[in-house]
């Protein structure tokens, strides 16, 4: 209530004409902002550069304007007045605005040199997209990480008042905070261990997804089906799932056919064996010569002789593992059918035993 108070006095004391001057300045700042972008949204004419220099005014004003606000309130009693003690350590007004202002700096700069720089360096260095998630990530944490202990340094706080807070956390953790602690653990060892990665094709329940991204908590992947499914990092840990892309990107395809007992069966093998040929060459380089297809005689089924075709493809992308097969199924139609080779489907034979007699 004394908090209010005074600052109630000095709102009163220092006169409406202070207080309009302040206003005044930050419309000023902002129309300033905006007059340089509209200036380089007409002098500058590739959007990468456009788009450069918005972001320089952009940093530059929120600069002017912090240091403009700090400076002309330098003298306010109740930015510096002490909210409360933590440890050693005085929380003011002006306190807490800094660090937010420090986390905002460090969190725009980051994005930034993600966004920026990082790329030229990846491509340089031909690093996947696994790879590239990991740093992005890591960066942004310890470029936070540095400006916040810098700036709690330069600002006076006492960094051993964290101990305080390290214990009270260390409480919370102990009776309601484990599920969240162990899932921001389970993606740091995810980062470093990689597991699994963004960019990767994974399977569980059944359910084919892609990693689209490795987050503080959960990790998001999308279905075939264009859904987002978020999953507890420590899954990944903890819990049985496939990772088609963990070591290596390449899949092999099964197919199967069956064809009539009376089909030549040297014959339905090279007809597979052409099939899986030709829509390599017509169609589909992303089939493999290393390992070769290969087909086997599977068995003598119920109506049919059982046939199975496996080779190779180099990637997942694009549903090829679904859209090849099926290519490849049109094309042992097609030809099965040009060289009379019969597909059956179930039959029984039925005998009626007459009784009457």
């Amino acid at each position: 209530m004394s908090f209010l108070t005074d600052w109630i006095n000095y709102l009163e004391e220092a006169g409406l004409s202070y207080w309009i001057g302040g206003i005044l300045g930050v419309v000023l700042l902002l129309a300033l902002g905006y007059i340089l972008k509209q200036l380089g949204d007409r002098f500058i004419q590739t959007d990468k550069w456009s788009a450069l220099w918005r972001t320089f005014v952009n940093w530059s004003m929120l600069f002017a304007l912090v240091i403009f606000l700090v400076t002309y309130l330098s003298n306010t009693p109740w930015l510096y007045d002490t909210l409360f003690t933590f440890g050693e350590t005085r929380i003011t007004i002006f306190l807490i605005a800094a660090i937010i202002f420090v986390l905002i700096v460090a969190i725009r700069f980051s994005n930034a040199v993600k966004k920026h720089v990082l790329p030229t360096v990846y491509s340089r260095y031909e690093l996947d997209r696994g790879m590239q998630a990991t740093f992005n990530t890591l960066f942004q944490y310890v470029v936070v990480a540095i400006a916040v202990l810098v700036a709690l340094s330069s600002l006076g706080f006492n960094l051993t008042s964290l101990t305080v807070f390290a214990s009270v956390l260390g409480v919370g953790i102990g009776f309601g905070l484990q599920n969240i602690m162990s899932n921001f653990i389970s993606g740091l060892i995810i980062l470093f261990e990689r597991p699994v990665k963004v960019g990767d094709r994974i399977i569980i329940d059944d359910t084919i997804a892609d990693v689209e991204e490795i987050k503080m908590r959960a990790t998001i992947v999308k279905t075939r089906a264009n859904e987002q499914m978020i999953i507890p990092n420590s899954f990944f840990l903890e819990e049985k799932f496939i990772n088609r892309s963990y070591a290596d990107t390449r899949l092999r395809i099964t197919v199967s056919v069956g064809v009539s007992y009376d089909s030549d069966v040297t014959l339905v093998k090279r007809l597979l064996e052409e099939s899986v040929k030709e829509l390599k060459n017509e169609k589909w380089s992303n089939i493999l010569e290393d390992p070769e297809p290969r087909i086997f005689f599977e068995n003598f089924g119920d109506s049919s002789l059982d046939f199975t075709v496996w080779f190779w493809i180099n990637q997942q992308t694009e549903e090829r593992e679904f859209r090849i097969p099926s290519d490849l199924r049109f094309k042992i139609f097609e030809k099965f059918n040009a060289n009379n080779v019969e597909i059956p489907f179930p039959q029984r034979d039925l005998h009626i035993i007459n009784t009457s007699e």
